[in-house]
């Protein structure tokens, strides 16, 4: 059967601002049932009343979640399943930045602990409805900044040398890496999974920065692409027929690239992958 976005449905994190409330609008124009997640209740609310209002479906719904916390995380697994059956596409978009080190109330760096561990739980908690609603698909947003980053199992969160590059780094480097190690994990089903860089998009994540860098990323402005733009590249790979079969890729503005030499290191992945799972109590 050739894949159709439309009739599935498709739950969406960090999906109330930028490149993934675009996404939102865009699934929902091709008759997608979208599940938004978002964190801000107010800011949230009124995102799901632009989608609807954009979009010209109503057949869209919000769920909360502040993907800092463990148990909110799996609160939140728990509420999609109480109100659906079925899972077609996991779409792994929540992600912020820190200008300083700041840990989370389960005692993790919050940039790792956001950026990649509350995708990785979420995903594993929702992996067999995902699994049984095959054919489907789980796309990861990373980022260009994964080739910049490294992994040190002994000091993940950087108690030492911490920076906000080099911490959003190493989280967008991890995506890569899950996502691969995912699709490996899954060969012989038919669900794919995939990451992607969507570009380099002007979205409220930078907030975060520190004052010395907002000069710098106020001329990066001039280059970076709309946030319309990067949402439609998150949408490319949930919906492109001709993905069907593709999995364990990596995709740069659309364009199925070679990832970071790092992010190809299946005995790396394997290791964050078993980390992870002790990071967030994951039963193996």
């Amino acid at each position: 059967m050739a894949w159709e976005i439309r009739g599935k449905t498709v739950l969406v994190t960090g999906a109330t601002s930028g490149i993934g409330l675009h996404a939102s609008i865009a699934l929902a124009r091709r008759g997608a049932r979208v599940v938004m997640v978002g964190r801000d209740a107010r800011r949230s609310e009124a995102a799901l009343a632009d989608v609807r209002t954009q979009s010209g479906s109503t057949d869209v719904s919000l769920l909360m979640c502040d993907f800092s916390s463990q148990a909110a995380v799996r609160r939140l697994a728990d509420e999609y399943r109480a109100a659906h059956d079925r899972l077609d596409v996991l779409i792994n978009n929540a992600g912020g930045v820190n200008k300083t080190r700041l840990t989370t109330g389960d005692g993790i760096e919050m940039t790792f602990a956001v950026n990649h561990l509350g995708g990785f739980l979420l995903t594993n908690l929702l992996l067999d409805l995902i699994v049984r609603s095959a054919p489907a698909r789980i796309v990861t947003v990373s980022s260009i900044g994964h080739r910049q980053g490294t992994l040190d199992f002994g000091d993940l969160g950087y108690e030492q040398g911490y920076s906000i590059m080099r911490a959003y780094s190493r989280s967008k480097l991890a995506n890569v890496l899950f996502s691969n190690e995912l699709a490996r994990r899954l060969a012989g089903t038919t669900v794919t999974s995939n990451s992607l860089h969507p570009g380099s998009v002007d979205t409220r994540i930078w907030t975060g920065a520190p004052g010395w860098a907002k000069p710098f990323i106020q001329i990066a402005r001039l280059f970076f692409i709309g946030a319309e733009e990067g949402g439609g590249y998150i949408v490319a790979l949930a919906t492109r027929p001709e993905l069907s079969a593709v999995t364990g890729k990596y995709f740069e503005k659309g364009t199925m690239i070679d990832p970071a030499p790092l992010a190809t290191d299946q005995v790396l992945a394997a290791r964050l992958w078993d980390v992870s799972a002790a990071m967030v109590h994951l039963s193996q």
